[in-house]
């Protein structure tokens, strides 16, 4: 069952980030960014937050699940999501703890004409 876009809207506005977090819909569920690092995949209209010591550096005791099959397990935050304050604090913790993104490489340009060939001529 694929995520509701409603979802994801209600877990930016509880987490009151601002341009801070976005979210981009993949394969029917969305990862859930923080400064431009995923923190959280919504996968069937829960929240499933990304493995670090956020958790326990909070001390929180979520339940965890896989957030797709084959997956490893994930704490999942839905518990959280009435109550702002901690989800926000979570949120943040979590980005802590995620690399920086890679910067990514510009696409190679096509080449024009379709055959590899020059043109005109």
């Amino acid at each position: 069952m694929a995520t509701d876009q409603d979802f994801v809207e209600y877990v930016a506005e509880q987490a009151s980030l601002g341009e801070r977090l976005s979210y981009r819909k993949m394969f029917g569920e969305y990862a859930v960014y923080v400064d431009a690092k995923v923190v959280a995949l919504a996968c069937d209209n829960q929240l499933f937050v990304r493995p670090s010591a956020a958790v326990d550096a909070l001390g929180l005791d979520l339940p965890t699940g896989p957030p797709y099959p084959g997956a490893r397990e994930h704490p999942i935050a839905d518990e959280l999501l009435d109550s702002p304050e901690r989800l926000q604090r979570l949120l943040l913790e979590t980005s802590k703890h995620m690399p920086v993104p890679k910067p990514k490489k510009p696409r190679a340009s096509r080449k024009q004409g379709g055959r590899g060939g020059k043109a005109g001529g």
